[in-house]
């Protein structure tokens, strides 16, 4: 099955001819050359990170913690055969369902060697790089190869793919969004799929794809499958002699869907129903919605941007989905229109459109301002598997989509001008002025990054080995969450050996009531309420007996050996006046923490 631009660019020099191994030769400098710029996109986008050992993501420290943590589990299940679709190392003791997390085992179990001999923050920023990297060349394969077959148009689509206001967007700190190297190659081995024959060997190779992207990003895969699904029948319908391929197509699909149910049943199974799998996320968080206004403004990171400007179209500046400027707005309608008679054009614009409008939430936002209007998704959200997609991140399929489309206008383009020599000049300025002014001002730029502060001795040194002995755990002051992820940090630079009580993950709320839907911690208890009202007042409550009962009972059941406290953090002061109150413990300070020796308490 193939596309009707690549039927048109097949031809050319004939293989074989006195220039071939020339034009071959060219060809390879002209890979080595796209790919090498995408590896200067990379660097330069995350080059506040590379240039600073202590630098951090600003905009997102604590997810960053978090696939900190992440890549050093990954490397526990290589060198300790750990389990690895869920840990007790965090959370003690009810553990994390890492399946129903960003566990990214598809990438974090290949980069152990990195992460155990540099540490999980270069593991990190190197998955963060390299990933990056790998979708530019990775959609640059399939353009140049199998759907346009021309290098230049390729480069634009795939440096789009890679590096669009969206994939920067979350480069602060996604590195499993902008890791969507395996995307490209399912599409290409989904095409491949009715080829004479193969439709064996093509099924398992598009099967073992599905589960790696599966380990690295279900809602991508998720976008992917909806979207190949759309363009697929827009094939068959719109181009009569594909449907002589169904049978051929159909049983290759059926055994990639075979190969990857096999694989994916039980990791699957423990996602959706083992321990700590919850039931959808909250209504606030499927909320996020793409405004309607930032399908034309400048994102905060890109050459045009500014983040005053923009700063109420998106909740947080790792979701700006859209973003992409009025004139590239402009220019993707028209190369529609221009290009209309192509279905896979079309198809491209109809699963478009419809991730568009499913991106806007159940509730239509315009300017920072709610309409009223209810958006298509309301209908949708609480179907099962849906309840867990963030609204907002529909737009990211628009990425792809429209770096397909720059690639086949710019074919297209290309192709104009090599049948109407006379007005090759005036073709080849129009393109060039067009897309300059659409792309330049959404050229990206570097990552704003902060400071990250030094882990503790205490932790470095393993002066907290003596407090976990027996199945113990240390508990942080502030205890981790959604604002305060370092602990998470802190044990990832253990290789996980220190044991934390909660931690920042995906958890279901299981107070009575709240149908198991998911928080950004485990519920909350009565001390660790008690600490968080500190965190925000900066006083400590007045304590009374019930408190000192439920701290004792909270430790017990946390099975605290020690209780640590940065005294960098804010509120520190207080949380610690809070803590002595609790428990009746002076603490000591050693290895640059303040430390309460919980266990003749707990115990």
């Amino acid at each position: 099955m193939t596309t009707p631009e690549s039927d048109a660019a097949r031809g050319g020099a004939a293989e074989g001819g006195p220039d071939e191994g020339e034009r071959r030769g060219r060809e390879r400098w002209i890979d080595v050359a796209a790919v090498l710029s995408f590896v200067l996109l990379a660097f330069w986008v995350t080059a506040r990170f590379w240039a600073s050992p202590s630098a951090g993501v600003r905009d997102n420290r604590t997810d960053q913690a978090q696939f900190e943590w992440m890549m050093a589990h990954g490397a526990r299940v290589v060198t300790d055969f750990a389990y690895p679709f869920t840990s007790h190392q965090m959370n003690v003791p009810d553990g994390v369902n890492l399946m129903a997390n960003t566990s990214v085992l598809s990438v974090s179990l290949p980069m152990t060697p990195i992460t155990v001999l540099f540490g999980p923050r270069t593991a990190f920023l190197v998955f963060l790089t390299l990933g990056m990297v790998a979708t530019g060349a990775a959609w640059y394969f399939v353009l140049s190869r199998v759907l346009i077959r021309a290098r230049g148009p390729a480069w634009l689509g795939a440096g789009f793919c890679a590096f669009a206001p969206a994939m920067v967007s979350h480069a602060n700190a996604h590195p499993n969004i902008v890791s969507q190297f395996v995307v490209p190659l399912i599409i290409w081995r989904t095409l491949r799929l009715a080829e004479p024959g193969r439709w064996l060997r093509n099924g398992v190779l598009l099967g073992l794809l599905i589960v790696w992207q599966a380990f690295l990003n279900l809602e991508i895969l998720l976008m992917t499958a909806i979207g190949l699904g759309v363009v697929v029948v827009a094939l068959a319908v719109g181009r009569p002699e594909t449907r002589q391929a169904a049978r051929t197509f159909c049983a290759g699909l059926g055994v990639a869907a075979v190969v990857a149910a096999a694989v994916l049943a039980y990791p699957l199974y423990v996602q959706f129903f083992g321990p700590g799998a919850y039931q959808g996320l909250s209504r606030l968080i499927r909320g996020y919605r793409t405004d309607l206004a930032s399908f034309v403004a400048w994102s905060r990171e890109s050459l045009a941007g500014d983040a005053r400007g923009s700063v109420w179209l998106a909740k947080n500046a790792t979701e700006e989905n859209a973003f992409f400027g009025w004139p590239l707005a402009v220019l993707v309608v028209a190369l529609v229109w221009w290009l209309r008679r192509s279905v896979v054009v079309l198809g491209l614009a109809a699963v478009g459109a419809v991730f568009a409008l499913f991106s806007l939430g159940r509730e239509i936002r315009l300017d920072g301002h709610d309409t009223g209007i209810p958006g298509p998704w309301a209908a949708l959200e609480d179907l099962p598997v849906l309840h867990s997609v963030v609204p907002t991140r529909w737009a990211l399929a628009l990425t792809p989509i429209i770096g397909i489309l720059l690639a086949l206008g710019a074919d297209h383009a290309r192709r104009l001008a090599e049948r109407r020599p006379a007005a090759r000049p005036q073709l080849r300025f129009a393109s060039a002025t067009v897309l300059t002014m659409a792309l330049l001002p959404i050229l990206p730029t570097p990552l704003p990054s902060v400071r990250l502060e030094p882990t503790p001795a205490f932790v470095t040194s393993g002066a907290w080995r003596p407090y976990v002995t027996g199945g113990r755990s240390i508990v942080t002051l502030p205890l981790p969450d959604t604002t305060y992820a370092d602990p998470l940090r802190w044990s990832a630079e253990t290789r996980l050996d220190m044991p934390l009580a909660r931690g920042y993950f995906l958890y279901p709320d299981t107070r009575p009531g709240a149908g198991r839907v998911a928080l950004f911690s485990a519920p909350p208890r009565p001390t660790s309420t008690f600490f968080s009202t500190i965190r925000m007042t900066g006083g400590v409550p007045p304590i009374t007996p019930a408190d000192r009962v439920s701290a004792v009972d909270d430790l017990r059941y946390w099975r605290a050996g020690a209780v640590i406290l940065d005294p960098q953090v804010r509120q520190a002061d207080a949380l610690g006046r809070g803590m002595t109150a609790l428990t009746g413990i002076e603490p000591r300070f050693t290895g640059g923490v303040w430390l309460w020796d919980v266990r003749p308490l707990v115990d």
